[in-house]
């Protein structure tokens, strides 16, 4: 059969290179069941100081065994090399975009932007579904969770409903975003999940094996792989805040991430760079904190904290 434009035999692992037009290509492993089945294509590494899903994804080549699959399995453990080598949060430091604001690319545009445009066109359309791992970058702490798209039809948010509650995270997001790798896949009728686990800029072997666990929960989901795990009691986030700085500045946050707070509970407090601003971040309403800014210096619009209730 062929994957991504690649030959490749049932039972058969091998690694490509993904052609990027005007730049380095993308590695990628395909992976053939010897079975037939549906298609996962999981990435990580879009941000390249996320470091949890990088290495689920380097054991998940090692020790899948494609002679008990039923299906195919496409793996991008490192999506954004420059930004992961660099330490560079969030952004690809070739152009100093953000690969996850980038959707839909441009063939003829920056490298971050023909890299979604490869993404789009060569993984996409192999898709039966899609999983994009995160963790906070190093200047984020965040609970473990997963984001589903809502607004992207009825069947897709039903099908990506159902696929989170088969994971091991104890919230399921439901988002509006459109432009992320995940979120743009939903758009175009792919069911698709982000997963998020990790922070600070630090790995655990316990978060990397738990990430692992829930791309191997995932497969068993759609049949690819035949598996018992236990079922996880999950809480889903109907709405949810995102509070942003106003302007370059300080932030001084006062909860953690995965903590319950009170309805005008004080979440943290900004400051201008020059000190002429400042205000007070308060819950809206009561809630649990899904991730929150743990750098000192913030610029306009980054991410300050995210709260959210059922």
């Amino acid at each position: 059969m062929t994957l991504c434009g690649f030959e490749i035999a049932p039972g058969e692992k091998r690694q490509v290179k993904l052609p990027v037009p005007g730049g380095a290509p993308l590695e990628a492993w395909l992976l053939c069941g010897a079975h037939p089945g549906k298609t996962l294509v999981v990435t990580a590494g879009v941000h390249g100081c996320e470091y949890v899903g990088i290495l689920a994804l380097q054991k998940l080549v090692e020790t899948l065994d494609c002679a008990t699959l039923y299906g195919q399995v496409i793996l991008l453990p490192l999506v954004n090399p420059k930004g992961f080598f660099a330490g560079v949060k969030q952004l690809n430091p070739a152009d100093g975009r953000n690969l996850n604001r980038e959707f839909p690319g441009k063939a003829d545009g920056t490298e971050t932007q023909r890299m979604a445009w490869t993404i789009e066109k060569l993984l996409y359309p192999e898709a039966d579904f899609l999983l994009d791992l995160h963790g906070g970058d190093w200047n984020e702490e965040l609970a473990p969770l997963v984001f589903f798209p809502c607004g992207a039809g009825q069947t897709v948010e039903r099908e990506t409903r159902r696929a989170a509650q088969a994971l091991s995270v104890s919230m399921r997001v439901c988002s509006t975003t459109r432009n992320g790798l995940y979120s743009w896949a939903a758009q175009k009728g792919i069911p698709a999940l982000l997963l998020e686990r990790g922070g600070n800029g630090r790995w655990t072997s316990e978060e990397v094996d738990a990430d692992r666990e829930d791309v191997l929960r995932l497969m068993n989901h759609l049949g690819i792989r035949k598996g018992e795990f236990d079922a996880v009691l999950q809480t889903e986030i109907a709405k949810a805040v995102y509070e942003e700085a106003p302007a370059d500045g300080y932030w001084f946050p006062e909860v953690c991430a995965g903590q319950e707070v009170l309805k005008d509970e004080l979440l943290g407090r900004w400051k201008s760079s020059d000190g002429t601003q400042s205000c007070e971040v308060r819950a809206r309403f009561a809630g649990r904190v899904l991730y929150e800014t743990t750098a000192l210096g913030v610029r306009r619009n980054d991410p300050l904290i995210a709260y959210g209730t059922a």
